[in-house]
């Protein structure tokens, strides 16, 4: 049976990804080293990550998504601040959070969690906190780097003038490569 790499996830709008590309773009100015950082154009708001699928799965995860979204109408997120997971002092991920109608969001996420339980998908034991990946620290990335990130991160100004309309959700496949991963997507649910 084929097997692929997939996420469930909102995919961005261009315009905000080329306001990412530029905050990016700033952020690798300073330098850091241990930072390994996401192709701007390749960013969107992960919903689940389901890891290596069975191709012939596809049209019970695509079932559980329209479900999950059935009674929900498109609506529209912002995007905030800077941050970083898991605090300032030993950072490991940075990220662009998303403000306004997070509530909707959490809801379809927990929906298409709790759908996806009994199919054999793990739920995720941390709480879903809605943001934007921009980088990942190196393991080897040391205590010193890692803390200079965050003062660079707390002393950075970011505000988009786009926000997302979340008017679907796509179930993408990851395919891994040297220069990081290729994302395509498999199918889509309209809300």
């Amino acid at each position: 049976m084929a097997q692929i790499r997939s996420f469930i996830a909102i995919e961005l709008p261009d315009e905000l990804k080329k306001e990412l590309a530029e905050l990016v773009d700033g952020l690798k100015s300073s330098g850091q080293s241990g930072v390994k950082w996401v192709n701007p154009y390749s960013i969107h708001l992960t919903l689940k990550f389901l890891g290596n699928i069975d191709t012939s799965r596809i049209d019970e995860i695509v079932a559980v998504i329209e479900r999950s979204v059935q009674d929900i109408s498109p609506f529209q997120i912002g995007v905030g601040k800077t941050g970083v997971f898991p605090n300032l002092r030993r950072v490991q991920v940075v990220w662009v959070g998303l403000k306004g109608d997070v509530d909707k969001l959490a809801q379809i996420q927990q929906s298409i969690e709790s759908g996806l339980a009994p199919l054999g998908f793990p739920a995720e034991s941390r709480k879903f906190t809605p943001h934007l990946t921009l980088a990942r620290l190196r393991n080897q990335a040391t205590q010193d780097e890692r803390q200079r990130i965050g003062q660079i991160i707390t002393a950075t100004e970011f505000e988009s003038s786009h926000g997302i309309n979340v008017n679907a959700i796509s179930l993408m496949k990851s395919q891994l490569t040297r220069e990081g991963a290729i994302y395509s997507r498999i199918n889509i649910v309209r809300l």
